[in-house]
């Protein structure tokens, strides 16, 4: 399916038809990372995306962020084409990626820096977010004063400052332990709640997909592919009970099934 077929609906992300193709040539045909996936996130929606190692989790996010191009197929925010990264997205990867030289409150402030927002604008975006964050009380630290979850903090905060369009997250609790990782995901709902932000992430985590997502792709591996799109019944307002619930480990171990005869989790 070429890009010019491709019909894209004023969706608030809309993923159609979407290849990506690694290498090859003349006599090689490359490696297929992504075949074919068809993808959308409504306003106000929390999606997550899970599968195996190498089901192209990550490549779909980098083509929809704008850091990969698309072999065929299309992205688009609102309608637009995506060609390239662009304030309309904001991502968190894994790795905290902070300047290490610069205060909590002056990473948050830098994806404002290049906007034509008045300055004094500026600063009071930068200080609600810090207080959505809870980050209020560590704005004059440096990254390095910081733990993982108040550092990942940073990043979301740094992230949403512009009011993209959509956040993209990769992986964004991967590298934290349990406990950490739990108050960040209630932190996530949280702060998804108060900004109605719109919201595609990433994860592995079969359980943290179901407790965050109003939906859950599932990518099948070698190439990436979506196997089922798993609608999630729970309140916006969930809370971490609902993990105890016979619907929650229902939806949990339909999707264990579903990439049962996929590659080993990472």
């Amino acid at each position: 399916m070429g890009e010019n077929t491709i019909i894209l609906r004023p969706e608030k992300l809309e993923v159609r038809g979407l290849v990506k193709r690694y290498g090859g040539g003349r006599r090689r045909p490359g490696t297929l990372a992504v075949d074919g996936v068809d993808i959308t996130v409504r306003a106000g929606e929390l999606v997550c995306i899970v599968g195996a190692s190498g089901c192209g989790k990550s490549t779909l996010l980098n083509v929809v962020g704008g850091l990969e191009d698309a072999t065929e197929g299309a992205a688009a925010i609102d309608g637009e084409r995506v060609v390239g990264p662009g304030p309309d997205r904001g991502m968190v990867f894994q790795g905290y990626s902070l300047f290490p030289w610069r205060t909590v409150r002056e990473n948050v402030a830098f994806g404002l820096e290049e906007t034509r927002m008045p300055k004094a604008d500026r600063g009071a975006r930068v200080e609600a977010l810090l207080e959505v964050m809870g980050l209020t009380a560590w704005a004059d630290r440096l990254p390095k004063e910081l733990s993982g979850g108040m550092r990942q903090r940073v990043a979301i905060a740094r992230a949403l400052a512009p009011e993209p369009d959509v956040l993209l997250l990769d992986e964004p609790f991967g590298a934290l332990d349990t406990q950490t990782k739990r108050v960040m995901q209630d932190h996530l709902l949280d702060v998804w709640r108060r900004t109605g932000a719109t919201i595609l992430m990433v994860t592995h985590d079969v359980e943290e997909a179901v407790y965050l997502s109003s939906r859950i792709y599932v990518l099948t591996s070698h190439p990436g592919r979506v196997g089922a799109e798993v609608p999630v019944p729970f309140p916006d307002d969930r809370t971490p009970e609902i993990k105890r619930t016979d619907r929650f480990h229902a939806i949990r171990d339909e999707i264990q099934a579903l990439l049962t005869g996929e590659v080993v989790m990472e």
